[in-house]
């Protein structure tokens, strides 16, 4: 599993501690921007990672932080495909992943720490869509995008 990772200025320092965690895990990460805490938009990030995410097949996830996690969140969801979910506990990350099979975890570098945010990603990562119920559901979630797009 591959995981793509982005950011503004307001997430810069936490996604930059979220990549040292999952490289000291040997987990594959790309980052694709910021690279620094000079202000930019979060809505150029946001589409670059769920691009990559939504053209990878269910291999790879997807990880954006800005300031709330709220606005990245909300860019990351206009692409097709994707299902990015904006959380600031473990309950949330580990459900979003079984019953929502969300491909992109968003999280804010204003409100979730370094410690709580390196835990999420593993949850995020580590944790599996159920299928089953959850699956009619996200099938439903297709059909909206599908029908939005036609």
């Amino acid at each position: 599993m591959k995981i793509i990772l982005g950011s503004d200025h307001g997430g810069y320092r936490l996604k930059i501690a979220v990549i040292k965690h999952l490289k000291e895990q040997g987990i594959e990460t790309e980052d694709l921007g910021c690279y620094s805490e000079e202000s930019c938009d979060y809505p150029d990030y946001a589409e670059k990672v769920a691009v990559r995410v939504a053209a990878g097949d269910g291999k790879v996830l997807g990880i954006l932080c800005c300031g709330t996690g709220i606005g990245i969140s909300i860019a990351a969801n206009k692409v097709k495909g994707i299902r990015a979910a904006c959380c600031s506990d473990c309950f949330s990350t580990k459900y979003t992943r079984m019953h929502n099979d969300a491909n992109i975890l968003c999280m804010g570098g204003r409100v979730v720490g370094d410690g709580l945010a390196c835990m999420m990603a593993d949850l995020f990562i580590r944790t599996p869509f159920e299928g089953g119920r959850h699956q009619r559901r996200i099938d439903k979630i297709t059909a909206i995008e599908k029908r939005q797009n036609e």
